[in-house]
C-alpha cells in the first residue's frame, strides 16, 4: 500500500487529547489528511483595530476599548447591554442570550477587543453577540486573517485552530504528482495552498477567499476533482477486465420489432441503439446510462437491447422503482414482444404466493426470457438461469447495493443498462458518472406538441375548476396532482383525499378516480387501468404518477402547491401530459407569499420545456447532493470543488486522469490516497 504522510491516524499526534480526538471523530475527521483538509467556512479580519468613529454600518470590524457601562434590560426582552469606549467614541454591545459568567467578563473597567458586524441601533452603532477577548498591555494583533471552521458542540474554534497548527507543524506536505500536471495552471504548491488557506496573509482578498476563487482554493479544487476522476476511471478500467457474455447483433428479433411498430425511430434513438448494440457485443460488462427527456422513447431502445440478449440465448431483467411504472413496462413489452413469441415474466412484492412461486420457477428454468418487476427482482429467493442483461429504469431511485444485488444474479457478470428521464447536467455527468458510458436521446418523437405551462395563484381556483370541467366535457382527460395523502398540521396543504371528495361533489357529471402510494397494488392498478382505458375522465393523484404513466388522451394537468416541489419533480409530472397529438396544458397552482427559491423554481419551469436546461437550473438551486440522492449514490461528495464555479478545472481533470493512470500509476495511487482514503468510501460500486 502506498502511503502519504498525512494519511496517518490522528492518534500519531501525541499531544492530541482523547476528548479532542472524540470531537474530531464527530466531525468525521480521523486522519491527519482529514484534519488538514477540514478547511474554513469563512474568515474574519482581526489584523487591525478600527476606531469607533471610523466604523460603517453593515461592515465587520474589530474595536478595542474599555467597558464604561453594563446593565441587564428586561424590556422588550431580557438583554445584556454594555457600552465599549475608545478614544474616539462609544459603541453598544448587545447580548440576547447570555450567562452569569458573561456578566462578570463584561464588568465596568474591563479592557476588551471585540469583533462583529456593525449595525445602526437606538443608541448609535452597536454589535450583537460580537466575539470578545480580554486584552492586556502585551496582547498582540493577529498576524493573519482568522479562519472560522465547521465544528460540533464541544469543539471550540480555538481548539480547532490549535489542532491544525500542530498538525501543520508536524506534517511534511509533499507533492503527489509530477510537476508536468500543473504546468498549464500556474498553481501554487499543495503545501503553500494548505498553509495559505489555514493562515491567510493579512493583505489577502477577503471576498475572493470567501468565494473560493483564490489560486490556493483553485489548486485544491483541481486536486480534488482529479482524485474523483482517477477513482472513477479506475472503476471503468477494472470493469473492462471482468468477463461478460458477448452478444452478436440481432439478425431477426430487432428488425421484426421495428417492422411491427406504428412509428419510426428518431435519429437520436437509432444512434443510441447502435451504441448499446456495440457495448453488448464486447466481452466485458456494459455499464451505460441512457438519459433522455420525458417522452423521448427510451423504453423501445431498451427493448431492442433486450431482444439482442434474448436472441443470443440469455435472460433479461427490467426493474422499475414503483409497481405503477413496472406494470406500465410489463404491458408495453407484452404488446410489443408477445407477437415475437417472447415469454415475459412478472414479479412484484404484492403477488399472491401462488403467482410468486410460478414466476420464480419460470425465471429459474429460463422459461421467462424477459422478467419485469420492482425491487422484488433482487431478493435472495430469485434465481435466474442465465441473466445476461439488467435494465434499471429511473436508476437514481435505487441504492448502490440494490443495483449491485441485481448484477450479482448473473454469472458471468451481466451487462447493465440504466435509464433516467431526469436529465443530468453536463458537469454532473462528467464528475459523478465518469465511470459510466453515457448515451443521450436529445430528440422527441415527431407529432408531440409542446406543453403550455401556466402559473396561477390559488386565489383563482374557481377558474381552474371551470377549465377542468370544460376539458373533460370535450372528451379530454385531466390529472389533479396533490403533494400529500393526509392532512398535515405543519404544512396545511390540500390533500389528495380532500381534493378527491371536492372533485366528486364539484363534478357530479364526471367519473373521478383517486390514486396514491398507500393504496393496495391491485387498487392502484385498477384505477390506472380505468384512466388509461378512458373510463375515468379526471384522476386525482399524488406524485406516485411522476414517472412512467403514459395516457395519450390526458391533455390537462393541475398541480397543487407547485411551490413546494422540486424542479425535476415538476418537470417529470408535467411530462405525463403532452404524450398525444392534442395541445396540452400544465397549470401550476401556487400559494401567495412565495420564498425567493420557490419563485426561482417556478420561473424556470414556466420558461422552459427543455429538461437539460431545467436540470442545470436545479443543480444551481439545490446542488449535486440533492440531484444525485447522495444517500444512495455511493459516491463521495465534493467538499472543495464546485461543479459550476470550477467547470473549467473539471474539463482539465477529466483529460489528465486517463493519462496519469497510464503513465504514472504509482503517483496516481498516491494522489488517490491523499484525497479519498480518509473518506472511507473511496470507490463507487
Amino acid at each position: 500500500m502506498i502511503k502519504v504522510a498525512e494519511s496517518l491516524e490522528l492518534t500519531t499526534i501525541k499531544t492530541f487529547s482523547k476528548p479532542l480526538l472524540a470531537n474530531l471523530q464527530k466531525l468525521g475527521v480521523s486522519t491527519v489528511q482529514g484534519l488538514l483538509l477540514h478547511l474554513p467556512l469563512r474568515y474574519i479580519d482581526e489584523t487591525h483595530i478600527s476606531a469607533v468613529r471610523d466604523l460603517r454600518a453593515g461592515e465587520s470590524a474589530q474595536v478595542e476599548g474599555e467597558i464604561v457601562h453594563l446593565e441587564v434590560a428586561y424590556k422588550p426582552r431580557k438583554t445584556l447591554m454594555a457600552r465599549l469606549e475608545d478614544a474616539s467614541g462609544q459603541i453598544t454591545l448587545r447580548f440576547l442570550h447570555f450567562y452569569p459568567s458573561q456578566i462578570e467578563a463584561l464588568k465596568v473597567g474591563t479592557k476588551l477587543r471585540v469583533y462583529g458586524e456593525v449595525r445602526s441601533g437606538f443608541f448609535g452603532y452597536e454589535m450583537v453577540h460580537p466575539n470578545c477577548k480580554s486584552v492586556g498591555e502585551k496582547t498582540e494583533v493577529a498576524e493573519t486573517l482568522t479562519p472560522v471552521y465547521p465544528t460540533v458542540a464541544g469543539l471550540t474554534q480555538s481548539s480547532l485552530r490549535k489542532a491544525l497548527k500542530l498538525a501543520l507543524a508536524q506534517t511534511p506536505l509533499a507533492e503527489t504528482l509530477p510537476p508536468s500536471v500543473y504546468e498549464a495552471f500556474n498553481f501554487p504548491s499543495f503545501a503553500e495552498s494548505i498553509q495559505a488557506l489555514h493562515h491567510p496573509a493579512p493583505n489577502s482578498d477577503l471576498q475572493a477567499l470567501q468565494d473560493k476563487k483564490t489560486p490556493h482554493w483553485r489548486r485544491l479544487a483541481f486536486d480534488e476533482l482529479l482524485a474523483q476522476q482517477l477513482s472513477m476511471r479506475k472503476h471503468y478500467s477494472r470493469r473492462r477486465s471482468v468477463n461478460a457474455p458477448q452478444f452478436t447483433p440481432s439478425k431477426y428479433l430487432v428488425s421484426a420489432l421495428l417492422k411491427s411498430l406504428p412509428f419510426a425511430l428518431t435519429s437520436a434513438q437509432q444512434k443510441v441503439a447502435l451504441e448499446i448494440e456495440r457495448d453488448l457485443s464486447q466481452p466485458h460488462p456494459m455499464q451505460r446510462l441512457l438519459q433522455g427527456d420525458v417522452g423521448s422513447g427510451k423504453t423501445i431502445v431498451a427493448c431492442m437491447a433486450a431482444l439482442q440478449s434474448i436472441e443470443n440465448g440469455w435472460q433479461v431483467a427490467l426493474m422499475a422503482p414503483t409497481e405503477i411504472l413496472a406494470e406500465q413496462h410489463y404491458r408495453k413489452t407484452l404488446a410489443w414482444l408477445s407477437a415475437l413469441n417472447i415469454r415475459i415474466g412478472w414479479l412484484t412484492g404484492s403477488q399472491s404466493k401462488k403467482e410468486r412461486v410460478a414466476a420464480l420457477q419460470a425465471i429459474a428454468s429460463g422459461e421467462a426470457q424477459l422478467v419485469v418487476g420492482t425491487h422484488a427482482l433482487f431478493q435472495e429467493s430469485v434465481e435466474f438461469k442465465n441473466l445476461g442483461l439488467a435494465i434499471i429504469d429511473e436508476q437514481h431511485r435505487f441504492g448502490v447495493q440494490q443495483r449491485l444485488a441485481l448484477r450479482q444474479k448473473g454469472q458471468p457478470e451481466p451487462h447493465q443498462l440504466m435509464m433516467t428521464a431526469t436529465p443530468i447536467p453536463r458537469t454532473l455527468s462528467m464528475s459523478y458518472y465518469a465511470d459510466l458510458d453515457v448515451s443521450v436521446i436529445d430528440e422527441l418523437p415527431p407529432g408531440r406538441t409542446p406543453i403550455v405551462t401556466k402559473l396561477v395563484s390559488d386565489a383563482r381556483r374557481d377558474e381552474i375548476l371551470q377549465r377542468v370541467r370544460e376539458a373533460c366535457m370535450q372528451g379530454d382527460q385531466a390529472y389533479w396532482v396533490c403533494p400529500l395523502i393526509e392532512e398535515s398540521e405543519v404544512l396545511q396543504l390540500q390533500t389528495a383525499n380532500d381534493i378527491f371528495a371536492l372533485m366528486q361533489s364539484e363534478f357530479p357529471e364526471l367519473a373521478v378516480g383517486l390514486v396514491h402510494g398507500r393504496m393496495k397494488s391491485s387498487e392502484k392498478q385498477a384505477v390506472m387501468s380505468a384512466f388509461t382505458n378512458g373510463e375515468l375522465q379526471l384522476l386525482v393523484a399524488t406524485t406516485v404518477i411522476e414517472v412512467g404513466v403514459d395516457v395519450p388522451n390526458a391533455s390537462l394537468m393541475v398541480i397543487e402547491h407547485a411551490e413546494r416541489m422540486g424542479l425535476s419533480q415538476l418537470h417529470q409530472l408535467r411530462g405525463r401530459v403532452g404524450r398525444g397529438a392534442a395541445k396540452s396544458t400544465c397549470i401550476l397552482l401556487y400559494q401567495n407569499k412565495l420564498s425567493e427559491t420557490a419563485r426561482a423554481r417556478l420561473k424556470v419551469i414556466y420558461e422552459s420545456n427543455d429538461g437539460f436546461a431545467i436540470a442545470q437550473a436545479d443543480l444551481h438551486l439545490r446542488g449535486p447532493g440533492e440531484l444525485l440522492g447522495v444517500r444512495q449514490s455511493g459516491v463521495p461528495m465534493l467538499k472543495i470543488a464546485d461543479l459550476e464555479r470550477d467547470a473549467d478545472l473539471l474539463d482539465s481533470a477529466k483529460s489528465i486522469a486517463d493519462q496519469l493512470l497510464k503513465q504514472y500509476p504509482e503517483a496516481a495511487e498516491k494522489h488517490l490516497m491523499r484525497w479519498l482514503a480518509s473518506a472511507g468510501e473511496m470507490m463507487k460500486v
